[in-house]
C-alpha cells in the first residue's frame, strides 16, 4: 500500500476519533486513521468503566481539571442527540471518620474545576444509596453519568465515514518515520504533510521515532474487576467511591452499575508486564524484561508507588478486593462477589528525570507532528473538549 493524506492520525481510540472530527469541523478533507486492530475498542477505550467523570479529583490548571467538566457535558449531548445509552446516576463519595476532611479536599478542587459538588450528611447518603457505608459526611457528584464507550465509538465512526473525507485503515501498525513526511507501516507506507499521535499505550514508542519525549515510558497497570452476583445487585443503585490516594492517579476500588446494570467492583491498579496483558502472562516480551526493571527501580523511589504496588497486588486475591468493597459497602459477603472477565490496561506515563508518575496529559509538538502521551482516564470524558484544544493548537 502507497498512500497519501492530509493529517495521518495513529490510533482508533476515542481521542484519535475525536481529533478526527474537530478536524472536519475546521476544514481538514482527507484524513487517515491507522488502527493496528481489526476493530475500534479493542484497547482502552472500550474496555473502561464506562464512567463518565464529573471534574471531582483533578489539579487546578491541568487538562484534566480544563477539559473534564466540558467534556462531560459534551458527550451527554451527543448521547442525548443520537440517542446513545446515557444513565445519569450520580455518584457517591465516602470516607471513614479519619479522612473526612479529605471530603473538603475534593470539594475544593470540584469547585475550582466548575464541578458541581455537594457535602451531603449521613441522612442523605442513605437516600441516595441505602446499603453504603453510612459515613458521617460524603461527597455527592450528581452529573456523574455512565454511557456505553464502544457504542459511542461505533457512532463516531459512523459519522466521520459519512463525511468522505476519513479513512479508517485497521490491521495497520505504525512502524516509523522517513523523511519526517512518510510514516511506515505493516502495510506499507503512508504520506502526510501533517501527524496526530493519539496511540494510546504505544504513544511513548511513536514519540521517541520522531526523537520526542525521550524521559517519558509508559508502566501498564492491570485493572481487574468483580461483580455483584445478580440477586445481589440491588446493593448499588449507581455509583460509590472511596476517596483516592491523590499521590497517584487512580481512584481506588469501587462500586459501579454498568448500562447492562451488573454492578461491578474495581478496577484495580495491579503492575502489569506487558502493555496488553489482559490475561495472566500473555504479553510477555523482552520488554517484560524493562517494565520490571521500571518497577523495581520506582519501589525505591516513590514512595506512592510503593504504596499502590503493595496494595493493588493484594487484589489479584478475593478476600483482599472483598476487604476494600466492605469498606464502602458493609453488608457484603464473599459469596455476593462473582468473578468477570472485564479486564482492562491502564498506560501510565513516567517521567523517568523524576522518577515520578505524570498526573496529566501531555501534549508534545513538534514541527508538523503532535503527540499525545498519558491520555489515561478521565481521556473518555475530556475528548470532545479536548479534542477541540488540540486542533486550535495544531
Amino acid at each position: 500500500m502507497e498512500y497519501s493524506c492530509h493529517t495521518l492520525i495513529v490510533g482508533g481510540g476515542i481521542t484519535g476519533l475525536t481529533i478526527a472530527r474537530e478536524l472536519i469541523e475546521e476544514g481538514v478533507e482527507n484524513i487517515a486513521i491507522i488502527e493496528k486492530e481489526n476493530s475500534l475498542g479493542a484497547h482502552a477505550s472500550g474496555r473502561n468503566s464506562g464512567v463518565l467523570h464529573a471534574g471531582i479529583y483533578y489539579s487546578p490548571g491541568t487538562y484534566k481539571a480544563k477539559f473534564c467538566v466540558e467534556g462531560n457535558r459534551l458527550m451527554k449531548e451527543y448521547c442525548r442527540e443520537k440517542e446513545l445509552t446515557l444513565k445519569e446516576t450520580g455518584k457517591v463519595i465516602v470516607a471513614d471518620q479519619s479522612r473526612q476532611d479529605a471530603l473538603y479536599d475534593l470539594k475544593k478542587r470540584a469547585d475550582q474545576s466548575g464541578a458541581q459538588s455537594t457535602i451531603i450528611d449521613r441522612n442523605e447518603l442513605l437516600e441516595l444509596e441505602p446499603y453504603a457505608a453510612p459515613s458521617e459526611k460524603a461527597l455527592y457528584s450528581p452529573n456523574t453519568a455512565v454511557i456505553n464507550p464502544k457504542q459511542i465509538l461505533a457512532s463516531i465512526r459512523e459519522e466521520l465515514e459519512g463525511t468522505r473525507k476519513v479513512r479508517f485503515l485497521f490491521g495497520t501498525s505504525f512502524l516509523g518515520i522517513r523523511d519526517s513526511t512518510i510514516a511506515i507501516t505493516n502495510q506499507g507506507s503512508i504520506r502526510f504533510e501533517k501527524f496526530i499521535n493519539a496511540a494510546g499505550s504505544f504513544a511513548d514508542k511513536v514519540a521517541h521515532s520522531f526523537g520526542v519525549g525521550s524521559q517519558y515510558k509508559v508502566l501498564p497497570f492491570k485493572g481487574t474487576y468483580k461483580k455483584l452476583v445478580q440477586e445481589r445487585s440491588y446493593l448499588v443503585r449507581g455509583n460509590i467511591y472511596p476517596v483516592p490516594d491523590l499521590r497517584n492517579p487512580f481512584l481506588g476500588v469501587h462500586f459501579t452499575r454498568g448500562v447492562h446494570e451488573d454492578v461491578y467492583i474495581g478496577p484495580t491498579a495491579i503492575p502489569a508486564l506487558g502493555r496488553e496483558e489482559y490475561g495472566m502472562l500473555n504479553d510477555l516480551s523482552i520488554e517484560t524484561l524493562s517494565l520490571l526493571a521500571r518497577d523495581f527501580v520506582l519501589l525505591f523511589t516513590n514512595e506512592g508507588f510503593r504504596a499502590a504496588a503493595v496494595s493493588e497486588t493484594k487484589k489479584y486475591f478475593k478476600k483482599y478486593m472483598l476487604a476494600e468493597a466492605k469498606k464502602l459497602l458493609p453488608e457484603l459477603k464473599m459469596e455476593d462477589i462473582e468473578d468477570t472477565p472485564k479486564v482492562g490496561i491502564r498506560p501510565q506515563l513516567v517521567d523517568w528525570k523524576s522518577k515520578k508518575l505524570v498526573m496529566d496529559f501531555i501534549l508534545l509538538k513538534d514541527g508538523d507532528s503532535l503527540h499525545i502521551l498519558n491520555a489515561i482516564s478521565p481521556a473518555f470524558t475530556c475528548s470532545m473538549a479536548f479534542a477541540k484544544h488540540v486542533v486550535k493548537e495544531f
